[in-house]
């Protein structure tokens, strides 16, 4: 009998859908074992029913469930509940579902004040009243789902990667228990630390030292004075086997995408001890809460910025 999936999308990009997409020939070794009963990006299953004859939201009973996308509006908290109350296993697929992500950075400002400085204080915006009707009402900040509802399984990423997805399908179809390592972007980094003080940050848009040379000669970016999240961001972005990171693949310092280490875990305060290590001056960055939990804003780990 195969298993059910229903798939649903709240404040996101799109990106994590196009990995599952870009899962290629691995997804179809799984896809007889699959059904897909409700999911957006490719199936038109619409919740209101077909001809939106229904009143309510409806979700179809499933074994599992993938949010993507961090909770921002009534709508996402409503349909979030609903399915968490459908389906047996509920996965968040990528950074936004399970810490924010980029969206969170919204996080920073108050309500009233994201109204006043998108909606009306803009210079190429008409001013007007806050919609009341037929637009979901936003809620105060942008949750995790985790801060929603109970999520079994956590998939980061910006996006997440397609490897990963399936091992997570696999692992549910095998009924065996399924988890991300707990390391650093740095414990799969392969250049080399040799653990020297430097004293100035460089322009991101600099090269690298040893740039098409092989990794394993280079010297870490961090310690050629570049701003890199890998210290405390979560490794994966390489692939479940653990391989390079993706950033660091293409000579560039580590962005954060793949969130902290951890759910408890505060990158802008770990980031801050890193750089400290080496010598390096966290206050030479004009906006370190944005910077280093760029992908993580979620449960409160935005501090507040209120215009006077």
């Amino acid at each position: 009998m195969a298993v059910r999936v229903a798939q649903e999308w709240f404040a996101i990009c799109g990106g994590c859908e196009v990995t599952i997409l870009d899962v290629g020939e691995p997804l179809l070794d799984v896809l007889p074992e699959l059904e897909f009963v409700h999911m957006p990006v490719i199936m038109d299953h619409k919740l209101y029913g077909q001809t939106g004859e229904q009143t309510a939201m409806e979700i179809p009973e499933a074994d599992v469930g993938i949010i993507s996308g961090g909770v921002r509006n009534e709508e996402n908290r409503e349909l979030a509940e609903l399915m968490r109350s459908r389906v047996n296993t509920l996965i968040a697929m990528g950074s936004c579902a399970s810490f924010g992500g980029v969206p969170a950075l919204a996080n920073q400002y108050v309500l009233e004040d994201l109204y006043e400085r998108v909606y009306r204080g803009n210079s190429t915006t008409d001013a007007g009243a806050t919609p009341s009707g037929d637009v979901p009402a936003l809620l105060d900040r942008v949750y995790a789902l985790h801060e929603v509802v109970n999520v079994d399984i956590h998939l980061p990423g910006c996006p997440t990667t397609p490897d990963m997805f399936v091992a997570a399908l696999m692992h549910l179809l095998k009924g065996t228990p399924f988890a991300v390592a707990e390391k650093s972007v740095c414990d799969t980094c392969p250049t080399i630390r040799e653990k020297k003080a430097v004293s100035t940050l460089k322009r991101p848009l600099e090269s690298v030292e040893g740039v098409g040379e092989p990794l394993s000669q280079a010297r870490c970016f961090m310690e050629q004075g570049f701003l890199c999240n890998g210290p405390a961001t979560r490794a994966g972005c390489g692939g479940m086997d653990e391989g390079v990171p993706r950033c660091i693949r293409a000579y560039m310092p580590c962005r954060g995408c793949f969130g902290p280490l951890s759910l408890s875990a505060n990158p802008m305060v770990d980031m801050m001890g890193a750089l400290s290590t080496i010598g390096l001056d966290p206050k030479e960055i004009p906006d370190r809460a944005a910077t280093f939990n760029r992908f993580a804003g979620a449960g409160r780990l935005q501090p507040k910025r209120v215009r006077g």
